[in-house]
């Protein structure tokens, strides 16, 4: 596998991993307040401007310790460019995810349409955006193995 093929399997799982257990400690932590808070608005936006640095932290971490353990097993150093091979493959992927978050978003627009609860919004436009993520990687890792 190339660098950029491995890069994407670990930002995958690491995506993966923070979204799932970020979720899992809301959701066993808030049970009651997900569904039935008359302070609805306030908690999905302190969950959503928490999940923001978490991911980004996270992420850091992850790539940090990602470039120590490719060097050290490999005993090279990771790509310092990115040809145009590379651009028209993230160029491509992005547009994957964009319509991927904009189905969500509008899932979510749906749900407050249909007077469904304030929260089914909200959890249908955060997984868009977990989704967005994971449907980024995946097409990258599609395209570096099957070419433009």
């Amino acid at each position: 596998m190339s660098y950029q093929e491995i890069k994407n399997v670990v930002s995958l799982i690491s995506t993966v991993c923070i979204f799932g257990g970020y979720c899992a400690y809301v959701f066993l932590n808030n049970r009651d307040e997900i569904w039935h808070s008359t302070a609805t608005l306030s908690f999905w936006g302190a969950v959503v401007l928490i999940l923001i640095p978490v991911s980004i932290v996270a992420r850091i971490v992850v790539t940090i310790l990602f470039i120590m353990i490719y060097r050290m097993v490999t005993k090279e150093q990771e790509p310092s460019f990115a040809d145009e091979l590379d651009k028209l493959i993230e160029l491509k992927a992005s547009r994957v995810s964009y319509a991927v978050f904009v189905v969500g978003f509008l899932f979510g627009m749906f749900a407050l349409a249909m007077e469904w609860p304030l929260s089914w919004a909200f959890v249908f436009m955060i997984c868009s955006g977990f989704m967005a993520e994971v449907a980024d990687g995946v097409a990258q890792l599609y395209w570096y193995r099957k070419g433009i």
